[in-house]
């Protein structure tokens, strides 16, 4: 949203918004804006969530293994979780011939990866949803 809308939604001056939201992104309230590009516009339309188990749970397992994520830009987000896997991973692909490659090539070699158990998505039901607040 602009500047100048959010100011108005909230009954501003669009000067004291940019100030305020200024504000904001100095004190680390708001991470970043940016736009939302449709996957499909950019042949990206097949989604996974992978789990991954590794094969040690130490610290310099996972930075070594969080390192490498890091660099693997097909892999939009990463989180550590408690359960059965150590983390689960959300990959954007063209198509299942990509995702195969990129497995093969990428994903089973990552530092300390055990096991990775592979979920494709059917269908978008909700994704990145901006908080409510």
């Amino acid at each position: 949203m602009a500047n100048a809308d959010l100011a108005r939604k909230v009954n501003i001056s669009a000067a004291t918004c940019h100030r305020r939201t200024q504000r904001l992104f100095e004190a680390n309230c708001i991470r970043a804006v940016r736009a939302q590009v449709a996957p499909d516009a950019v042949d990206l339309s097949t989604l996974a969530i992978v789990g991954v188990v590794l094969d040690r749970s130490t610290s310099d397992s996972f930075a070594a293994f969080e390192q490498a994520v890091r660099e693997t830009p097909e892999i939009l987000d990463c989180h550590l979780v408690a359960g059965d896997f150590d983390y689960f991973l959300k990959i954007r692909v063209r198509d299942m011939e990509h995702f195969n490659r990129l497995h093969a090539t990428r994903l089973i070699v990552l530092p300390g990866v055990r096991q990775t158990r592979t979920f494709f998505v059917m269908k978008e039901v909700v994704d990145n949803r901006p908080l409510d607040i």
